[in-house]
């Protein structure tokens, strides 16, 4: 069955797009005002849509994108469709929806791979000592 609107919160589709809309975001240097201003929007309007809490409108994820310089598709990468759904549905996504992506993490996970591995065995040494967390195997 089709979730409808306004059933227990977002949409899970939104969610993943808006979440998409913020790491690229994020990953890309700018802030909610820098995309809005590009877009003719308030930060606010970027901040709703990238909770969830309002859907994006087909025209302005097409703007978004071309701001971003990705194809639509991008925002939709990750989630699965699965069999006997209804058309349209979201299906379980392909990566942990829980996983806190803040602007801190974000911008690790983009500054690492400049680390040589070395440093960035040292950088997640530290992590792990920071949060009590034993190296796993």
């Amino acid at each position: 069955m089709v979730r409808g609107v306004g059933e227990d919160g977002p949409h899970p589709v939104d969610r993943h797009v808006g979440r998409r809309v913020c790491e690229k975001r994020i990953s890309l240097g700018y802030n909610q005002s820098d995309l809005g201003r590009a877009l003719g929007l308030t930060f606010q309007q970027i901040q709703k849509y990238e909770k969830g809490a309002n859907r994006i409108s087909a025209s302005k994820l097409w703007d978004i994108a071309r701001f971003f310089k990705v194809d639509v598709g991008y925002f939709f990468q990750g989630l699965n469709s699965q069999p006997g759904m209804a058309e349209g549905e979201a299906g379980a996504p392909a990566f942990d929806h829980d996983f806190p992506s803040t602007r801190y993490t974000i911008e690790i996970a983009r500054l690492a791979p400049q680390l040589s591995s070395r440093q960035q065995k040292l950088a997640l040494d530290m992590i792990r000592e920071m949060t009590g967390k034993p190296e796993e195997v």
